[in-house]
């Protein structure tokens, strides 16, 4: 099994999601309820990694939270973008830009501010590896309140 998983990873497939994807499809209550707690964990690693002065590390948690819930709340209102990431197996980015627009107008535009700070991290604090501790608290806290906003919505999942 550890070899399937680590073959698909090399090919790009991104196997978590794709798990998450078929349990939300069986039973869509439960896959934004699991969505819902990677998120939590993801922001508690992000938490550590800040303690640790890992600006980049911290970066890619706080992105995994954004992605986490856009999808969770994209299944929860049942989006174009959801069914189009179903049936494509995977969720592409723009399909989170896209949905995380759709879902500020639904819900409030700290979705799309969660998002784009989330991404932002991911972009220059991940891949480029540009920015310290202190450039990244602020897109932090964003995300942060996007995930106090979404445990609101979602908590009856």
């Amino acid at each position: 099994m550890e070899e399937l998983i680590k073959k698909a990873e090399d090919l790009g497939i991104d196997v978590e999601d794709l798990l998450l994807l078929a349990i939300t499809k069986e039973d869509p209550k439960e896959g934004i309820k699991l969505r819902l707690n990677l998120a939590k964990k993801y922001m508690e690693e992000c938490d550590e990694y800040i303690k640790k002065g890992d600006a980049i590390q911290a970066s890619e948690k706080a992105y995994k939270v954004a992605e986490e819930l856009v999808k969770a709340l994209a299944e929860k209102y049942n989006l174009e973008e959801y069914q189009k990431a179903k049936k494509e197996g995977r969720w592409y980015t723009y399909l989170l830009v896209s949905a995380s627009d759709k879902l500020s107008f639904m819900v409030g535009d700290w979705v799309s501010s969660g998002w784009d700070a989330g991404y932002s991290l991911h972009v220059w604090g991940f891949h480029e590896a540009k920015l310290s501790i202190q450039d990244i608290l602020y897109r932090i806290e964003r995300v942060r309140k996007m995930l106090k906003e979404c445990e609101k919505i979602l908590k009856e999942e």
